[in-house]
């Protein structure tokens, strides 16, 4: 990818799903980059990481504005679903940008190994093109996906200028909105470290117990400086660059010329 200065070809994937808030605001301001084609689930996806599917066909619907005019394609899949039929189907080629979000919710720590938003940019860089994630943290007040989606293209356009000829992968999270906006931007390592898990039991009308899972997954991460978690925290907006290969390295360097056995 040659920078921002041509317009680019952007595929807009989320998990929230097709009719998301979010999801309208960042392709209303993607449009300043370039086209976008929308490829989004047709029901909400929040949560299901990289899922796939392949047991059975997946159908997909064309959704259209007020007016009549094209908006997108819901399907009936999960996110990475998306980013695979968007790439090879209803993009008319390979685009040059992926984007997920804006997801209802931030992705930072270990959430970010469950999130379907993160997984779809994931999917993206598995192909080959640049892929970043946008999320916004929950709060009190009603969230301003509006200014929120002005802010992620500001730093899209950054990051693609910055990164040009190179296939790169982001997750960005903007803190909860609020009367003040963010102090700032912060490059961000990810929180990997839980000082607590929570399980919340309760008890229905019949007396049967069941159970809430992640009900506050920020709070549960231990606070590390430099992390996406702690940034956050502090009302940043963070930006973490990620990658999908997960090997050991360290371990692979110790094990290298190893002759291990069966026996």
């Amino acid at each position: 990818m040659e920078g921002v200065s041509k317009p680019l070809k952007i595929l807009l994937a989320n998990d929230d799903g097709i009719h998301a808030p979010g999801l309208r605001a960042l392709q209303k301001e993607l449009l300043t980059l370039g086209d976008v084609q929308v490829v989004a689930p047709l029901v909400e996806q929040s949560g299901v990481s990289h899922r796939i599917t392949y047991l059975h066909p997946i159908l997909v619907k064309e959704i259209f504005d007020a007016d009549g005019t094209h908006f997108g394609w819901a399907v009936d899949g999960s996110p990475a679903d998306c980013v695979k039929l968007g790439v090879l189907e209803f993009c008319g080629g390979k685009p040059d940008l992926i984007v997920s979000g804006i997801n209802s919710g931030a992705n930072v720590g270990i959430n970010v190994l469950y999130s379907g938003t993160v997984a779809a940019a994931m999917e993206g860089a598995i192909s080959g093109i640049t892929s970043i994630a946008v999320s916004l943290q929950q709060g009190a007040m009603p969230p301003d996906y509006a200014t929120t989606a002005r802010g992620a293209v500001a730093l899209i356009r950054q990051l693609t200028e910055a990164t040009p000829g190179r296939q790169t992968l982001w997750s960005i999270n903007f803190p909860e909105t609020a009367e003040t906006p963010p102090k700032g931007v912060r490059i961000s390592s990810m929180g990997f470290r839980r000082h607590a898990e929570t399980i919340v039991k309760r008890t229905d009308p019949r007396g049967r117990p069941y159970y809430w899972s992640g009900i506050d997954p920020l709070k549960n991460h231990a606070m590390e400086p430099e992390t996406d978690v702690k940034d956050l925290n502090e009302r940043y907006v963070t930006v973490t660059p990620l990658h999908f290969d997960l090997t050991e390295m360290k371990l692979m360097q110790e094990f290298r010329g190893a002759e291990l056995s069966l026996e």
